[in-house]
């Protein structure tokens, strides 16, 4: 019981991170997660009621939640879920500065979205027209997943470049006979 008071408080420090109001703190305990909801249906509606009187724009999960369960509950919650995982991402993303830094974030990102691109189009395929062409075209999804992974492939490619120049900077920096000091602290007071 005190680790999962332990556990609420950092998710409640984290929302409060990523710039997100708590307006309610919905609990409960189940023996294992439901299928379509990772809570049970009475408790679905419980949160879905909340969302409906705060007017809240997001619900956040103190667990990992399938794809469809992420799906279930904002159709029931006419609003965005997201759980632990993609909380925490969204941080990173809000505190990455440097360039690398922001590509590994948008890799973690795509990586934790690939297998959650569940949807498709209303008219769920496009057909390609032409002489000797038949059958149906792509689907979106299809169409989705071929786009991450060509922009996953792309930054990688792009992360892996980045790590060669820092190789190379390391090098040349230890070839050369300068002497390196480094200042090291948790904060620049006092560094300058």
């Amino acid at each position: 019981q005190e680790q999962a008071c332990e556990d609420l408080q950092e998710l409640k420090l984290l929302a409060a991170s990523a710039s997100a109001v708590c307006l309610q703190v919905i609990t409960g305990s189940r023996k294992s997660p439901d299928a379509k909801y990772f809570v049970g249906a009475g408790k679905a509606q419980e949160i879905a009621d909340a969302v409906a009187l705060h007017e809240a724009s997001v619900v956040i999960f103190n667990h990992a939640l399938s794809p469809a369960q992420t799906r279930n509950l904002e159709l029931l919650c006419q609003c965005r879920v997201i759980d632990r995982i993609s909380l925490i991402l969204d941080i990173f993303a809000q505190r990455a500065r440097t360039h690398e830094g922001k590509l590994q974030v948008e890799l973690a990102q795509l990586q934790h979205l690939a297998s959650r691109l569940v949807r498709g189009w209303d008219n769920a395929e496009r057909q390609k027209g032409g002489i000797g062409l038949r059958g149906p075209g792509e689907t979106r999804l299809e169409t989705d997943r071929r786009l991450l992974r060509e922009r996953v492939r792309m930054l990688q490619q792009r992360l892996g470049k980045l790590t060669q120049q820092r190789e190379q900077g390391r090098r040349a920096r230890q070839r050369s006979d300068t002497p390196v000091i480094s200042v090291v602290g948790y904060t620049n007071a006092g560094k300058s």
